[in-house]
């Protein structure tokens, strides 16, 4: 073991004392290798002695921590074992009660030993708490300042750390110590003049505040300090991505655009505002001699399709060959049937490629791509395939682009010689997730609906509602209307209880004979997919059942109702997508959200929110609240954002002090060469490794 005071920020954490081999490998799943690693784990919560809640005080429902000596432990066993541990703070016993992990938990807590409890309060007998969190505060030694403080940290544990002994008191005991041994070795990565001008504590200050605070004051101090550090460097990434890709040569679309011309005139409606604002952006892009990387947002409905076809126009315009890729088979083909239909008529050649093709076809599509005979390809995840070879590509256009992983899309970036990329998302994104995320992209953004479109009326009904539910829709229907009816699964699945797609439209074949239904469902051959929608466009189908294949792309305005079966299953942007589908005509739509069973708070919250809501903005910020932004915009599927405390939702206004003082930095500093600057490029290089692998794709 090492010394305390020859502790530096690399040592491995196996060398402190009180760490060693076992306990550094179960660090080390939680990310916590190193010392560094260690002062970084910070406390998930923390609890102020002078608000715990007296055990006279409690009351059913209550949300509390109390704190408390253990009087006993007991395992009661019977029809369902379970352990007791009685606690009293001297106003009251509060009984603890577990029904899992009894075994372990039983030779836990100690008679004597002082303890917090943390969860929501029933009443049996008098208070009780079933499972709930807990830390033990009190060492051997009852005067540990570590312990006895009136702010103590509470830290993230496995049942795993916690068996070695890391639970929180394990933690404040080592990180107590390893704060004293590196004390001096701890250098300021931020320039003085950021220091000074965001009033931010130091480095080693806020270390210290974070794991053992004085006062409320200094937590966040601390706090503020520490999450500035990691949106400043995550926007230090951003910011020179962003000053090399606008230096990047690229191809100058720059001379009349004839066909693009032609495209736009012949339209059988008149363009908004906004989708003619950002396709002046795009051409302006396209036409300087740097690569284009842009984003397109856009909500569903708001007219991206058209927007992409100009881009991709404008590359075939000067003869080069424009590519759009998107994420599923069935997405791919609506865009084929769509752009072909403008394609024949401007005389473009057009293919489709996608996985599910037949050999013969296939090879032919390659060949005559290969060849520069096809101008326009549109396809899936097929087209980064090796045998993919291009003969000029020009642009390319990657629709709901993060259901791609970050080596799809860089992939189909190298088809050719660095064509402009245009990315696009129906998924609405809150400010603070777009400045993190798409950061050094330049954005457009579609913020204007067609006129005439009128908002989707949206309705959450619970199950015992079902035959009402579906009594209007064949009201409707006989109208003249078109439906869909979406549920959640293929085939009937053991481990989940939903009513599977065919069993529903079994279903209801049953119940409307009098109606033409369909199945569509992702197994389905890709011929027997596209001839069901081309059905349902033409009105030939009357009730479209469905899984979410027809999440995003599909348009048929006589469409004007949607019923989505085990709506709690859904999460708020699928829900969103999915009603988006519907209210594409000049006719009234109803969204019809069927929930059932007993349901979560967040479910709960998803399908109150879409029913007071159809703005894609304000459901994409809830979106973000509910789930975190680990799970939004594909993010996850990158590996995370690097932030350990900062949050996106709550930090917005510490986020943009950030991007502006790194992106001031970077203008004034581009190499990071200047003295004051050597720590701050030595941090960045440290703590990008793999946010470049996240943010450098687009």
């Amino acid at each position: 073991m090492m010394t305390l005071n020859s502790l530096i920020l690399e040592t491995p954490v196996q060398y402190v004392k009180g760490i060693g081999p076992k306990r550094a490998a179960l660090l080390a799943r939680a990310g916590v290798r190193t010392v560094e690693d260690l002062l970084h784990y910070y406390p998930r919560r923390y609890l102020d002695r002078s608000r715990v809640v007296p055990i006279r005080s409690l009351a059913a429902g209550d949300q509390v921590t109390v704190v408390g000596t253990v009087l006993s432990r007991e395992v009661r066993r019977g029809r369902r074992n379970r352990l007791i541990v009685s606690v009293g703070d001297g106003t009251g016993i509060l009984q603890c009660v577990w029904f899992q992990g009894i075994s372990y938990l039983s030779d836990v807590f100690n008679n004597g030993e002082t303890v917090a409890f943390s969860g929501k309060v029933t009443v049996y007998r008098g208070p009780q708490m079933v499972h709930p969190e807990y830390d033990r505060l009190s060492e051997a030694d009852e005067n540990n300042p570590l312990n006895t403080g009136g702010i103590i940290p509470l830290y993230p544990s496995t049942e795993g750390l916690r068996r070695v002994g890391l639970d929180s008191r394990g933690f404040r005991r080592i990180l107590g110590a390893v704060l004293t041994g590196v004390e001096g070795n701890i250098h300021e990565i931020l320039p003085k003049r950021i220091i000074e001008r965001c009033r931010l504590v130091s480095i080693g200050q806020a270390l210290s505040q974070i794991h053992f605070p004085n006062d409320e004051d200094s937590l966040q101090a601390a706090q503020r300090r520490l999450k500035f550090d990691e949106l400043f460097f995550l926007q230090l990434v951003l910011a020179h991505q962003k000053m090399s890709r606008s230096q990047e040569q690229g191809i100058a679309f720059d001379q009349p655009k004839p066909l693009t011309r032609r495209f736009l005139s012949g339209l059988s409606f008149h363009l908004t505002g906004s989708q003619q604002r950002v396709i002046d952006e795009i051409e302006a892009d396209m036409a300087a001699p740097r690569r284009m990387n842009r984003l397109l947002q856009g909500d569903v409905g708001s007219g991206k399709t058209v927007v992409a076809m100009a881009a991709l126009l404008g590359a075939i315009d000067h003869g080069y060959q424009a590519a759009l890729m998107a994420p599923t088979e069935i997405l791919a083909e609506q865009h084929y049937m769509t752009l072909r239909e403008w394609a024949d008529d401007l005389g473009v050649r057009i293919a489709l490629l996608k996985g599910g093709q037949k050999s013969g076809e296939r090879q032919t599509v390659l060949e005559d791509l290969s060849r520069g005979t096809v101008q326009l390809i549109i396809g899936t995840h097929a087209l980064v395939q090796e045998k993919v070879i291009f003969f000029c590509l020009g642009v390319v256009v990657i629709d709901e682009q993060h259901r791609f992983g970050v080596l799809q899309r860089a992939k189909l970036r190298l088809k050719g010689w660095k064509p402009d990329v245009l990315v696009m998302t129906a998924t609405p994104i809150p400010r603070t997730l777009a400045l993190t995320l798409y950061g050094d992209l330049d954005v457009s953004v579609l913020d204007e609906m067609p006129s005439g479109r009128i908002p989707v009326r949206t309705y959450w009904r619970t199950h015992d509602r079902r035959e009402k539910v579906y009594a209007f829709l064949h009201e409707e229907v006989l109208k003249g209307r078109q439906a869909y009816v979406i549920f959640p699964l293929v085939e009937e699945s053991e481990k989940l209880d939903l009513a599977a797609a065919t069993e529903g439209y079994q279903a209801l074949t049953v119940h409307f004979p009098d109606l033409r239904i369909a199945l569509l469902h992702g197994r389905m051959k890709s011929e027997e997919k596209e001839e069901t929608m081309k059905a349902f466009k033409a009105g030939l189908v009357q009730v479209l059942v469905s899984t979410t294949v027809v999440e995003v792309g599909v348009d048929v305005p006589n469409a004007t109702i949607m019923v989505i079966e085990h709506a709690e299953r859904f999460g708020l942007t699928q829900l969103h997508q999915l009603r988006g589908r519907v209210g594409r005509g000049t006719h009234a739509a109803s969204c019809i959200l069927l929930s059932y069973g007993r349901l979560t708070d967040d479910a709960v919250r998803r399908l109150d929110t879409m029913e007071k809501n159809h703005d894609g903005l304000r459901i994409a910020e809830i979106d973000l609240e509910i789930r975190g932004p680990g799970e939004l915009s594909g993010t996850r599927q990158h590996g995370d954002l690097g932030l350990r405390i900062a949050n996106l939702i709550t930090d917005g206004k510490l986020l943009e002090l950030a991007r502006r003082e790194a992106f001031d930095l970077t203008n004034s500093d581009p190499k990071l060469r200047r003295q004051e600057h050597v720590k701050t490029r030595e941090a960045l290089m440290k703590r990008s490794k793999h946010q470049y692998g996240l943010l450098q794709v687009g």
